[in-house]
């Protein structure tokens, strides 16, 4: 991503406060400067790219809120989840002993990870709480593997822009830029307070993305797709949220 200067940055942002043409203003120096996220046109558009550039801008680094243990939610809330299908069923019956995580596209190594795998990179844990766009929330606290440990183990290569994963439901993915996969709170996570991840909270396996709402945490992780554009993905959208209507960028 080419750098831009906060100064000429918010000075845009000021001039789309004057009207139209100061958010025509903006929307051109967010693509100048690959500041334009996938959403980023239609009628929400301008608005889409101002949060999200905005957010890249001031606060690239920012860390989601960490709790202290005390404050784990004693029940949290799992949401309801349709039935499921039947490959799942069957790694659900293995007591999930076959379940792979994929890792494809621009790698230099592409690779087929068990659980076992991923239990052998760095561990890290974190107290966040998960905040629902219908207004519930939880804190918990979530184990597992920083996504870029994972990613740089597969050679990431230096085109890439964006990371797309997969549940294996169909249907549901998501993506993210590489700000949040190279983030150190972006984790692919095993396991949950005291325990293995339970199924109702995504087990066995769940990308956490607390800087962003809840649904962009995708459930039931099996493959990741390494790209330096969303375009050939869906409809061009960035995530199955987005094409329902919802933000791609979806910080908090």
């Amino acid at each position: 991503m080419n750098k831009i200067s906060r100064r000429r940055f918010v000075t845009a942002g000021l001039a789309a406060t004057a009207g139209v043409s100061g958010v025509a203003v903006a929307g051109t120096l967010a693509r100048r400067y690959g500041l334009l996220p996938p959403d980023g046109g239609g009628i929400y558009g301008p608005g889409e790219t101002l949060t999200y550039a905005a957010q890249r801008l001031l606060m690239r680094h920012s860390l989601a809120r960490e709790f202290p243990r005390s404050m784990i939610s004693k029940v949290p809330f799992a949401n309801e989840l349709a039935p499921f299908n039947d490959a799942f069923k069957r790694h659900q019956a293995s007591g999930f002993a076959n379940w792979r995580l994929s890792i494809d596209g621009m790698v230099a190594r592409p690779a087929s990870l068990s659980l076992s795998d991923l239990r052998s990179f760095p561990v890290r844990s974190q107290i966040t709480e998960v905040v629902c766009e219908e207004g519930w929330s939880y804190v918990a606290e979530w184990i597992g593997t920083p996504l870029i440990e994972v990613l740089n183990a597969s050679g990431l290569l230096p085109q890439a822009r964006y990371v797309v994963y997969f549940s294996i439901e169909p249907d549901w993915w998501e993506s993210i830029d590489l700000a949040d996969a190279r983030h150190p709170q972006t984790l692919l996570t095993y396991a949950m307070n005291d325990g293995d991840l339970a199924v109702g909270f995504g087990g066995p396996l769940r990308l956490r993305v607390p800087r962003q709402l809840g649904y962009k945490s995708v459930k039931f992780i099996t493959r990741l797709t390494v790209t330096d554009s969303l375009k050939s993905f869906g409809k061009g959208l960035g995530g199955a949220n987005a094409e329902g209507g919802y933000a791609w960028y979806a910080g908090i």
